[in-house]
Order: structure tokens, then C-alpha cells, then sequence
């Protein structure tokens, strides 16, 4: 056995941590155990919670199938999130859309405002706004 810090084989034991056997090293005086056991969940948990995350899942559902928290849930999406690229935004706006009815509210719902246009496929001069006639 060697020490993690200075590579010496000059160790003793040094009770017990946690159950496990604890030893320091007579040259440096750093005390580690003999093996470590990996904490936290495996990469494959993280990318389950994040496939159930895409697919509409809750937060909190996640949590209670993994049996876990859901803020390290959380934790685990920004980590995947940081290392999405950004969003592609394209250099040219499309000059043609495709739309049959929209009614959207100008301010609140008393202004009621509905567009509509000519034809299927559109521009900006054959859209048409006001309001709907029964």
C-alpha cells in the first residue's frame, strides 16, 4: 500500500473511519483509508432523469422513481444544459408563413383582436387584423 500524496510505502494503521480501517503515512502524516467507495449515482441514473426530464416528466416524479432529491435533479439538468450549444438563430427571416386563424389579446381580454389571412401560404401585406364578425 502507498500513500496517495507522496508515494511512501512507510504506513501504519490508524483506527477506523466509518467502519473502514484508516491508515497515515509516517513521512507526511496524511491519514486515507484503503479504498474509497464512489459516491453519488452513476452517469446512467443522471441520463435516465434527464431522458424522463425531456419527455415531460415532473421534477418531483422524477425524484420519487430514482428515489432521490428533486434539487439534485436540478443540478443534474444544468450540468447537461451547460454543455448544450446556444440556440441557433438563423441570419435571414423567412419571408413566407403558413397560418389559418389567430386570436390573440391586445393589453387584456376586452380587446380581443383576431388575424386573418388570404390563401394559405402568406406574407406580411395579406394578413388582415380587427375584429371577428359573428
Amino acid at each position: 500500500m502507498q500513500c496517495p500524496k507522496c508515494g511512501s510505502e512507510h504506513i501504519r494503521k490508524n483506527g477506523h473511519r466509518r467502519s473502514k480501517q484508516n491508515h497515515i503515512c509516517v513521512n507526511c502524516g496524511r491519514q486515507f483509508i484503503d479504498q474509497y467507495t464512489p459516491q453519488g449515482f452513476s452517469s446512467e441514473i443522471k441520463r435516465l432523469c434527464f431522458k424522463m426530464y425531456v419527455n415531460g416528466m415532473g421534477l418531483r416524479a422524477i425524484a420519487r422513481v430514482v428515489e432521490t432529491t428533486h434539487t439534485s435533479i436540478i443540478a443534474w439538468i444544468k450540468q447537461i444544459a451547460a454543455k448544450l450549444p446556444d440556440a441557433y438563430i438563423p441570419e435571414q427571416l423567412p419571408q413566407v408563413g403558413e397560418l389559418d386563424e389567430l386570436e390573440t389579446f391586445v393589453g387584456r381580454k376586452k380587446n380581443q383582436v383576431w388575424i386573418r389571412i388570404r390563401g394559405r401560404s402568406f406574407s406580411a401585406r395579406d394578413l388582415g387584423l380587427g375584429r371577428r364578425r359573428p
